[in-house]
């Protein structure tokens, strides 16, 4: 059982198992992984009733596990940035992504990036951690992300059942009319000759989209979309498939006068929170941008 009172770089539980060694307790009932369970012993930062316990040994029901996460340094230069923080716990932020934001540094993009702000976010905090990303969005697509503040929450969170089981929906305009006022697109998505985009093949792995009509809107129509699987430009490569691309999406083929970037927003994640072992709902509302194109194409009548 988790304490209430947590600290992001100290994980502190109140064994209730009977004839468990501290292994087994620290596999099965904590959830640490193998890699950091490995980490953590070869350091000595597990400790039972202030002592250090050996892995084959027992714990009785009421021991007190410590396990002290070490402090990490960032590769990246820290940013002035103007992040939207929409919630705070011991293990994780949720912040919103603005359109045009690189989420990490690469060999051509090292700086103003989503991490590069975050890292000065981190330190002002004195989170002394690698800023590590739960989901992903591309860059021109806005909405929620989670970012774990220790490699246990991170663990945690990427593992396939839990990634499974995150709830994601989206905010999306697309070019036309679609024929239903709701569906699901079951179609497998691949990995196309040029590397870059994605495309529905019968090799590729499931990929499943679920989306309902919002609104009608002239020439174009504002849907909410869940997905099941989590396949890169799944929503950008379904949509265009069926002849409603994105509307921005130059990249599948969408209407680029309209919108300079893919009309997409993750508005809402439904996600495990492990140590308050609930599910937390974070919202978030339509971007500016968005929001004005909506009001643009709303038919008067």
């Amino acid at each position: 059982m988790w304490f209430n009172d947590q600290q992001y770089n100290k994980l502190v539980w109140k064994n209730e198992s009977r004839n468990y060694t501290l292994k087994q307790i620290l596999l099965n009932d904590m959830g640490i992984s193998l890699r950091l369970l490995y980490s953590l012993k070869k350091d000595k930062q597990i400790f039972v009733n202030k002592k250090f316990y050996k892995m084959h040994e027992l714990v009785n029901i009421g021991d007190i596990i410590e396990i002290n996460l070490p402090d990490e340094a960032n590769e990246y230069d820290a940013e002035d940035m103007d992040i939207k923080l929409l919630y705070e716990d011991a293990d994780l932020m949720v912040v919103e992504k603005e359109p045009f934001v690189v989420v990490h540094p690469t060999k051509g993009h090292q700086s103003g990036t989503l991490a590069n702000g975050l890292i000065k976010l981190f330190k002002d905090k004195s989170i002394n951690s690698k800023i590590r990303f739960v989901n992903r969005l591309d860059r021109d697509t806005s909405g929620i992300l989670i970012v774990a503040k220790n490699s246990y929450c991170h663990s945690i969170l990427t593992k396939d059942d839990a990634m499974h089981e995150m709830e994601k929906k989206y905010y999306a305009i697309v070019s036309g009319h679609l024929e239903k006022e709701s569906g699901v697109i079951d179609l497998p998505i691949d990995k196309s000759e040029d590397g870059i985009r994605r495309m529905v093949s019968e090799k590729g792995q499931r990929a499943v989209t679920r989306y309902k009509v919002i609104d009608k809107l002239k020439q174009a129509t504002l849907l909410e979309i869940s997905l099941e699987t989590g396949r890169t430009h799944q929503i950008r490569v379904h949509f265009s498939h069926i002849g409603h691309p994105l509307v921005g999406d130059e990249l599948y083929g969408g209407d680029m006068s309209l919108l300079n970037r893919q009309a997409l927003h993750c508005f809402e994640l439904g996600f495990y929170s492990p140590r308050k072992s609930e599910i937390i709902y974070i919202k978030s509302e339509l971007p500016h941008d968005m929001r004005e194109l909506v009001k643009e194409l709303t038919p008067t009548y």
